[in-house]
């Protein structure tokens, strides 16, 4: 099932949940990170995004909302999505959305990103969600066919620092540009109020992950606030 319009609009304003795990980690199965997909879409989530083909297929029976997928090849460099042959694999396991890396770094096939963005509109007719770093990244990729761009990579392109909690200033520097495609937040955001920000500076949507998905960091913040248990 394509994406409509209607329905991508329908996110503006939403919450959308990010449901991974870690290689090694006791939840690093497609059938836990679809079942936790589900859990979130009862707690308002409008949207899923998840990391592998299985938990793309998973995920999709599981929900009835949409779903970003996207594949990560390595752990430096154009890692998310990083080829064409990879944003087709997503697109055909069901994702409504592919999400891959949007910044202006070579990627690892040698294509452009509008190349591969024209690729999965012509190939597969699912949306593409550009992850990027800077406003640059973000300009780039809504010349190049992005449906949606995000901050996902802010931060860890070294473009930008590292900042505590969501980049709020590049929200506004992207809000600001008027990109054509909706603008998503996403990257460290840890708690409601942050959410609540990242719309005020200018996000369609919000997407949340660690905070509400991954117990290893969460329990790791509570552990650390009474002294790891010293």
């Amino acid at each position: 099932m394509l994406l409509s319009k209607e329905q991508l609009e329908a996110l503006r304003g939403q919450l959308v949940v990010s449901a991974q795990a870690y290689p090694g980690e006791p939840m690093r199965h497609p059938q836990t990170m679809a079942q936790m997909a589900a859990s979130a879409v009862i707690g308002g989530a409008a949207a899923i995004r998840v990391q592998g083909l299985a938990d793309i297929q998973f995920t999709r029976s599981a929900v009835e909302v949409p779903v970003i997928g996207l594949f990560k090849d390595g752990h430096e460099g154009v890692f998310i999505t990083p080829t064409v042959h990879h944003a087709l694999a997503v697109a055909q396991s069901g994702a409504h959305i592919v999400a891959l890396d949007g910044t202006r770094r070579e990627r690892p096939d040698g294509k452009s990103l509008a190349q591969t963005i024209k690729a999965v509109h012509e190939l597969s007719g699912a949306l593409v969600m550009a992850d990027c770093g800077s406003l640059d990244d973000a300009l780039a990729a809504a010349e190049a066919g992005a449906d949606l761009v995000g901050t996902t990579l802010a931060g860890y392109t070294g473009e930008r620092p590292k900042t505590d909690g969501p980049d709020l200033e590049l929200l506004e520097q992207i809000a600001a540009a008027g990109l054509e495609c909706p603008l998503v937040a996403e990257g460290r955001i840890h708690t409601p109020a942050q959410a609540r920000l990242a719309l005020e500076a200018g996000a369609f949507a919000v997407v949340v992950g660690t905070a509400i998905t991954h117990p290893a960091t969460i329990t790791s913040w509570f552990s650390d606030a009474l002294g790891g248990g010293s």
